[in-house]
């Protein structure tokens, strides 16, 4: 079965890797400034709760910097047969937390740079996102647009932490720059903190546990503002990626979307579909985290109202402690095949499924 994994962190020992791809002026505030931790810490706004464990799983342990990519081949790549394995990084989104956006935009710009030149030629199966801080739309449009034409690139990715929901018009260049490369919008569960918004509404939670289960909240946020603003109708060929949000809010909120729509429909005159079919053609959902009711056909039945055949990708979140493994996925045994990897052909269009997959899709 043709896999891609739609969620592969890319780990690093130090971010002074990212050293060599700053300039002088930003070298000297990673190495001179004030970090929230100890040398080689990520520069970021820190959030209220702290991970109990640390996100990596245990038999993880990598002791050197290449160790990053030797034991994601061995424990990942090799052992479940990924084909494709698109790299979402991990410390550089948090650079949306950070108030100096243009400290923002130079972090992860060298993390972009060090990912193409360091980790992308390491693998064939390896896809790129451009990292990009949505705190300065027009500084990530740039971003975009500089690396948009590289062919191992494969979708802009952003905090789901942010300063607004994400249809508000003040992103929409970062959305004209996607179209314009032809990339698809992700955003990944992060970036709670600093000057974004906490991920649960009330306020801070205590514990990473809650903040786990409650991270929903912001991603349900986005889709509703990405749709009500028309950014669907302005972009009609892009899609929407909500990576590590879960995946069964989405039938009930697209209930009630449609119902206020019908209601409400004066307010937002440019719209031209239900909300649940903007859904459906615009926007995926990825299967990590799969929620996990005690039995299991009351998830498939939940996904059957989302068309989860071909609005779900599979992702693993490696080496998270969460992580999903290929071969322990609940989902329809007749899903698989798309959802493994045939319907992220569609949303993906730079990755080349082999020629017997081309056939069966």
């Amino acid at each position: 079965m043709f896999i891609v994994d739609t969620d592969v962190h890319n780990y690093w020992s130090s971010a002074e890797v990212l050293l060599p791809y700053l300039e002088p002026y930003w070298r000297d505030f990673l190495v001179r400034g004030e970090k929230p931790g100890p040398t080689g810490s990520f520069p970021h706004g820190h959030r209220p709760w702290l991970h109990p464990e640390g996100f990596s799983r245990h038999d993880i342990r990598p002791q050197t910097e290449e160790d990053n990519y030797l034991i994601m081949k061995e424990k990942h790549l090799d052992l479940y047969g990924i084909d494709v394995a698109i790299l979402t990084a991990d410390e550089p989104l948090e650079a949306s937390t950070l108030a100096n956006y243009h400290y923002a935009n130079a972090l992860v710009k060298a993390y972009n740079d060090y990912m193409i030149e360091w980790w992308l030629p390491k693998d064939s199966r390896f896809k790129g996102s451009i990292i990009i801080s949505p705190t300065d739309p027009h500084g990530a449009a740039a971003e975009i647009r500089r690396l948009g034409g590289h062919k191992a690139i494969v979708q802009v990715l952003a905090s789901h932490g942010s300063q607004r929901p994400y249809g508000d018009p003040f992103y929409h260049p970062i959305y004209e720059a996607c179209a314009e490369v032809g990339l698809p919008f992700a955003i990944h569960f992060g970036g709670q903190g600093g000057v974004n918004h906490n991920a649960v509404a009330s306020g801070p939670t205590a514990y990473y546990w809650e903040t786990h289960a409650l991270l929903s909240q912001p991603a349900m946020t986005h889709v509703v503002s990405m749709i009500s603003n028309g950014v669907f109708e302005k972009y009609p060929d892009l899609y929407f990626v909500v990576i590590e949000c879960g995946v069964s809010w989405v039938p009930s909120l697209m209930w009630r979307l449609d119902a206020n729509f019908k209601a409400l429909r004066k307010e937002t005159p440019w719209l031209k579909m239900l909300p649940s079919e903007y859904c459906r053609r615009n926007i995926r959902f990825s299967t990590q985290p799969l929620e996990q009711p005690q039995n299991v056909k009351h998830l498939w039945e939940t996904l059957e109202h989302m068309d989860g055949q071909n609005t779900l990708l599979f992702a693993s979140d490696y080496p998270h402690w969460d992580f999903d493994a290929p071969t322990n996925l609940h989902i329809p045994p007749a899903w698989r095949e798309k959802v493994m990897g045939l319907n992220a052909l569609e949303v993906y269009k730079r990755i080349e499924a082999p020629a017997a997959t081309a056939r069966v899709a």
